[in-house]
């Protein structure tokens, strides 16, 4: 894997720390209390939020206190179909570079998410889903169309998209899906199985938006 600064080390740790709900929306990011729990110094940590401030992770500033932005629950099909165009480019390139090695990580990444989800850590399991999506687009060597993704990120709701009933399992077959194409060497099918994957979330939160709006509706009639 490529070298990484300290910074970058520290913006990646409170990525997925904000995605798997470690650091809950709204929660205030104390910089000291982050470098004692990284074991490094306050300059890192500083400027990792800044980094964050700018990618939409966290709101605020590093001096005057950083909190976790919101997710964005107005968030539309055209954040759905940015992340489909974007994560599908990266998954092409990715299947391109993967050696052996490569897919033998992915697969442990997936037993990490399936032996959380089983075990009922789910915050455990949101953590290592980051994991996973993170590792499979780092192999494809595109620096700028993966950043540009974190930012997609930052204000999806993964938040409410994990906690959908049966969610976590659903998405461990889906990464299956994902694993077998990487193993195959099939692109297309790998595409067609990230498309998929995205899909699957988005629609089944509309679902269920749509079902607690009626049951609102029902209860004020």
């Amino acid at each position: 894997m490529e070298y990484r600064t300290k910074e970058e080390q520290v913006a990646d740790f409170l990525r997925e720390g904000i995605i798997a709900g470690r650091f809950a929306r709204g929660a205030r990011l104390k910089q000291q209390e982050i470098a004692v729990l990284l074991n490094t110094s306050i300059t890192p940590v500083r400027e990792a939020l800044k980094l964050l401030a700018a990618e939409g992770y966290v709101a605020g500033d590093s001096y005057r206190g950083a909190t976790v932005a919101p997710f964005d629950i107005t968030a539309d099909n055209e954040m759905l179909n940015l992340r489909i165009l974007l994560e599908t480019q990266l998954v092409r390139g990715a299947v391109g570079r993967a050696a052996t090695a490569d897919v033998d990580d992915l697969r442990r990444l997936a037993m990490e998410f399936e032996k959380a989800v089983a075990t009922g850590r789910n915050e455990e399991a949101r953590a290592a889903n980051y994991r996973f999506h993170q590792r499979t687009f780092e192999l494809a060597g595109m620096p700028q169309t993966l950043h540009f993704v974190q930012i997609l990120w930052a204000r999806y709701p993964f938040d409410l998209i994990n906690k959908l009933a049966g969610r976590v399992g659903r998405a461990a077959a889906e990464h299956h899906e994902l694993l077998d194409a990487f193993i195959a060497g099939d692109t297309g099918a790998a595409m067609l199985a990230t498309r998929r994957h995205i899909e699957s979330g988005w629609l089944e939160l509309q679902q269920a938006l749509k079902n607690s709006e009626q049951v609102s509706q029902g209860e004020d009639a």
